[in-house]
This record gives structure tokens, sequence and C-alpha cells, in this order.
């Protein structure tokens, strides 16, 4: 995929605060490799890390003053979920546009604050859901879309991982933010959200299956209903050895299925620069059956997590919409709230009601 580019135009100059394992898979290859867009500083307290990345790069150990300085246009925050909130209260109170990486915040209340604080001072305000630009998920809803599917009543949507020994990271000790629903939950429930909308019923489950996972959460399971006829199940694990399908989708003509996940996280972990011949593109294919159940082979689209950072470059300079506007994230938070009160209190909720 290609973007255009306009050398007349100022460069956007960005700020990256945190230098984890996010921050320097996923967001500094992105941000260098879309034109427009010039990473100038990184909050990190290790300087040699950065440096071994990109030599030239400012480093600020001071992750407040990063998220506003006054020659920073756009503050993107991958950093512990705990402290996206603060952050991005700071950058937007510095007239900065703000990116945070997923989860939106740890709270619903958290989220909704800065949402509001956002439009009244009249600033972008994104979240990093780049799962919308995975192949897998551009080929599933280019099946629904298509209509060869039918009416899809049924959804079974998987990201699984098979880390059977809890790591001591923050991820996965208690705490605000901790635990595998706030870390994976967020990309399936945008995405489910992106093909059909907000439910209206929502019925979870969550569990530490792991020996020594001192109560935080690995595994998840979240049904979302839709009316009488439309059934999303929303499923993350850290004990899958064996890779179950990542999507099911079942209609009223035929079924689509595919297996495996995106390649462009593999890709950038070994490496890979964005764009590069080959970015994105997965030959594995996705299989879809028809109403005899004969199957066939389908394509999987190239993935291109460069498309959320064109658009939002683009958007920053008023020529399109923000890719992952705040209110489209805050509804992923109303949800993932609501599935964390469903299983806490061992019953289904009405979405936006309950």
């Amino acid at each position: 995929m290609s973007f255009p580019s306009r050398p007349a135009l100022p460069a956007i100059r960005v700020a990256l605060i945190g230098f984890g394992y996010v921050g320097r898979t996923f967001h500094a290859p992105l941000i260098e490799a879309v034109e427009g867009l010039e990473l100038v500083c990184v909050a990190s307290s290790d300087a040699e890390k950065v440096r071994d990345w990109r030599a030239d790069l400012a480093v600020e150990p001071d992750y407040l003053k990063a998220a506003t300085a006054p020659d920073v246009d756009l503050v993107v925050i991958a950093t512990p979920n705990d402290s996206h909130h603060p952050l991005a209260r700071a950058a937007l109170l510095a007239g900065k546009a703000v990116v945070i990486d997923k989860p939106f915040t740890v709270t619903l209340a958290e989220a909704q604050d800065l949402v509001a604080l956002a439009e009244a001072r009249g600033l972008l305000l994104s979240v990093f859901h780049n799962r919308r630009w995975d192949g897998d998920f551009l080929g599933l809803r280019a099946a629904i879309d298509g209509g060869t599917l039918g009416e899809v009543r049924e959804l079974v949507s998987r990201f699984d991982r098979f880390s059977p020994e809890p790591r001591d990271r923050w991820r996965e000790r208690p705490g605000p933010g901790a635990g595998l629903w706030y870390d994976l939950g967020p990309h399936v429930v945008d995405q489910a959200m992106q093909l059909f909308g907000p439910p209206e019923t929502v019925c979870a489950l969550r569990a530490g299956l792991r020996d020594g996972g001192q109560g935080v959460d690995d595994w998840a399971q979240v049904v979302l209903g839709y009316g009488a006829q439309r059934r999303v199940t929303l499923h993350v694990t850290r004990l899958a050895a064996w890779q179950a399908p990542r999507f099911e989708a079942h209609g009223t003509r035929g079924s689509w299925l595919c297996s495996g996940l995106d390649i462009q996280e593999d890709q950038l972990k070994a490496g890979m620069k964005p764009g590069a011949p080959g970015w994105g593109e997965d030959a594995r294919p996705a299989l879809q059956a028809d109403a005899t159940g004969a199957l066939s082979e389908r394509p999987r689209p190239a993935g291109d997590y460069r498309a959320y950072y064109a658009g939002l470059r683009d958007a920053l300079r008023g020529l399109a919409p923000n890719p992952v506007p705040p209110r489209e994230a805050l509804a992923v938070m109303a949800l993932m709230d609501c599935a964390m009160r469903s299983a806490a209190e061992g019953r289904t909720l009405r979405f936006g009601v309950d």
C-alpha cells in the first residue's frame, strides 16, 4: 500500500512516550515509515536502548516533560496502562494532539474525562486500534460486506497466545490495567463493534488459569448479544499451545474461517521496515464454505498498520477524518467495563442500560 506524500506541508513533530515492547516494536517504526511525520523525541529511562535504534534521537527521561514539550505537535503514549490518563491529560492541557495505545485508559471515567477535555479544546485525540488493519480482519469484513455469507448470525473471534508461565512484568502483576482482558480484549472488542456496532447484552467470564498468576486474569470469554439471532463470542487466553481459528463467521448462506494471527507484528519483531516488499502479505488463505459445505480458498488482503498513522497525519492537516475517533474508542471502553462488571456479578448485563 502506498500513501500520497505532501512535501510542501511541514512535518508533524512527534514525541513517543515510552520505548518498551509496544513503543519500540510498533509505534516508532510506523511513525518513521509515514511521510509527513517526524519522530523528534522519545521519552525513556533507557537512553542507550533508544539510541541503539536511532542514534540521533533526542531522549527525555522525564515523561511528563516530553508530553508537554513546546516543540512537539503530536504525543504518542505507549506507557503502562495506568499512566495513560495522566500523561494524555497533561498533553491535551498543553495543546497537543494525542494518540494513546490501547487500552484507552484503565477506567471508563478516565476515558470520558479525556474525550470531554479534547472536545472542549478542539484537539485531536485517538486510540491506536491497529487491528482494524489486520489482513485477516479486512478479509472477514470484505466477506461480510460482500453478502456471500448471507446474514451472519454467529462470529467467534479468538486472540490466543501460549505463555504458560507468568512473567514478572506489569501486565501480569496485580494492579490497575493489568491482565489479559485489558491487554488483548480491546482488539477483539473494537473489531466486533466495527462489524456489528454496539450489542444489546454482554455476558462475560474471566479467570486466572495459570499457576502463580497472582489472581490476574489470563483467560476471558465474552458473549455479545445482538437481538435474538446474532451472537458474537470473544475469546482470549494465554494457554493455547494449539491455535484454534482466529475467526469463524457463520451465516445463512455459508461460513468463513481464518487461522493464524496477522503477520505484521512478527514482521516488526523481525526488524522488517513497514512498506518493505512483502509487508503485511500473508499467503495463508481463509476458507469459505457454501451452503452445501463445499470449501474454497479466499486470499487474505494485505494488512497495513501504516494506514492508521497516514490517516492521523491527514486528520491533523484537516484533510481526512480521525481514523479512530475518540467516541469510538470510548464505546470500546464502555463495553470493556460492562464485560468486567458482568464477570464480577456473574450475570448478563444489558449494554448501555445496566
